[in-house]
């Protein structure tokens, strides 16, 4: 008969999903939430009506790579607007742009005078 009532329902709904929930309990890491997922598209989707000329798929693909850039940047403590300028100007003037050239310009890398 408990099956039947809200409340019922509720505990039944709550019992199948216990499973994937314990993964929390077990791995500190892990958040138990996407507010951080969140936060990092939110100023995407404020913006979104600044980019109306990128209404092709060319100008879309430049906006998602450039905000994909910042949002790494900012991931990993860096002054975004410096990082930008900083990796521009290292790219005009590389004459060689094979991945392990570019991998040491990545945010991640080890550049302090970057760091906020």
């Amino acid at each position: 008969m408990l099956n039947r009532s809200l409340l019922g329902q509720v505990l039944e709904y709550s019992q199948k999903l216990l499973p994937g929930f314990r993964i929390f309990l077990t791995d500190g890491s892990l958040e138990i939430d996407n507010n951080g997922a969140e936060r990092a598209i939110k100023p995407f989707v404020l913006g979104r009506k600044n980019w109306l000329l990128c209404n092709t798929p060319k100008g879309a693909k430049a906006i998602a790579i450039i905000y994909s850039i910042a949002e790494t940047a900012k991931a990993n403590d860096l002054n975004v607007e410096k990082y930008l300028v900083y990796l521009m100007d290292v790219l005009c003037n590389l004459d060689k742009k094979d991945a392990a050239t570019l991998l040491r310009y990545m945010p991640w890398s080890q550049k302090s005078f970057l760091v906020n």
